[in-house]
């Protein structure tokens, strides 16, 4: 986990923040979650899951290309296809969300994270999933 003496800048967070999800991608998830404060990554990729793939499924426009929901834990191809778009930052400085695409689509689901004072210092906490 990433320990900060002082609060980190915007710019610190939002490129751990894009590292997280590049492990993700990478199906790298036990590096994902030592990467910050966080549990088990499974809430997260079934929230993008449901808010990318599903989603489209259930729209009609994937039902041939999409990996079964039930698979989609042993195929992580699918997360090749989420980006990162826009940061949204609290007032506070304290909170961010980024807003996540699918397929160049920005999807219902969003990724929020937070700055956390513990003894050491500062950590990244989260994801929250947002809807």
């Amino acid at each position: 986990m990433r320990f900060w003496t002082e609060q980190p800048a915007k710019a610190e967070v939002e490129a751990v923040v894009r590292c997280y999800v590049g492990l993700l991608q990478a199906g790298k998830f036990p590096q994902a979650e030592h990467l910050i404060d966080h549990g088990p990554t499974r809430h997260v990729l079934t929230s993008l899951w449901a808010g990318s793939v599903e989603a489209g499924a259930a729209e009609g426009r994937e039902a041939s290309t999409s990996p079964a929901a039930d698979v989609w834990e042993q195929d992580p191809s699918w997360l090749g296809e989420i980006a990162l778009a826009d940061f949204h930052w609290g007032d506070t400085g304290s909170h961010v969300y980024v807003e996540i695409t699918y397929r160049g689509q920005t999807i219902e689901v969003a990724l929020s994270f937070w700055l956390k004072p513990v003894d050491a210092g500062w950590v990244i906490a989260g994801p929250g999933t947002l809807w």
